[in-house]
């Protein structure tokens, strides 16, 4: 027998081993395992804009990644064949928030457990991480948050505002700009969700034209 013949019997053994009964169950459970992580992305998501469509390709990643797992664990052939098709593929999706690339590897991590058939790391792991990752989420809303304080304001009520803003906590300028119409003031503060009633009193200052508070997720220097 040639060693063409050997490899061929050797992948339809591997490839006819895999069955109906073993490929669903690595897809519902790498289904369902997908769905805990979606989840978990959603109610400790931080961010400014929730994507469904991301939301929805953690389940997906979850899903593939456990059949190409399940197909090419046991065939060196097709490993090899995985290999070389995947290296050729260039994802250019842009992560605008390092948690989301964390989320990625996760569902990959999931379905990489259930394609090898160890469906007790990948149970337990996920427990595990989505109880780690609500904790880590409770301590961050309790926390303070990083905002953008912008003021619009007449010269008149420079000394005014600047008294005003003096009382705010973690209070750091960013950018003033004087213009004809009056002076706008960006400023970098951090504050907790209850603590941002202040602004209804900027507009009581005489001179004060508008003021806007947005949220900011970006570095802060402590």
């Amino acid at each position: 027998m040639s060693i063409s013949d050997l490899i061929k019997n050797k992948f339809v053994e591997e490839f006819t081993a895999i069955s109906v009964g073993t490929l669903l169950t690595t897809l519902l459970l790498s289904f369902v395992l997908g769905l805990f992580v979606l989840v978990i992305y959603r109610v400790t998501f931080g961010g400014v804009s929730f994507s469904k469509s991301f939301a929805l390709s953690l389940v997906m990643l979850s899903m593939v990644t456990s059949l190409a797992i399940l197909t090419v664990r046991s065939n060196v052939v097709l490993s090899l064949g995985m290999v070389g098709a995947l290296s050729i593929v260039r994802f250019r999706t842009a992560i605008k928030d390092p948690m989301d690339t964390v989320f990625m590897f996760w569902a990959v991590g999931e379905g990489i457990a259930i394609g090898t058939r160890f469906y007790d790391v990948a149970i337990i792991s996920a427990i595990s991480i989505g109880v780690f990752l609500i904790i880590i989420s409770l301590v961050r809303f309790r926390s303070t948050e990083s905002y953008l304080l912008i003021i619009h304001y007449h010269e008149s009520a420079g000394s005014v505002v600047k008294q005003f803003v003096a009382k705010l906590p973690k209070t750091k300028l960013k950018s003033k700009t004087v213009q004809r119409d009056g002076i706008e003031m960006t400023l970098e503060l951090r504050l907790k969700d209850s603590e941002t009633g202040f602004v209804d009193k900027l507009l009581k200052i005489e001179g004060v034209y508008d003021a806007t508070l947005i949220s900011h997720h970006g570095d802060m220097a402590m």
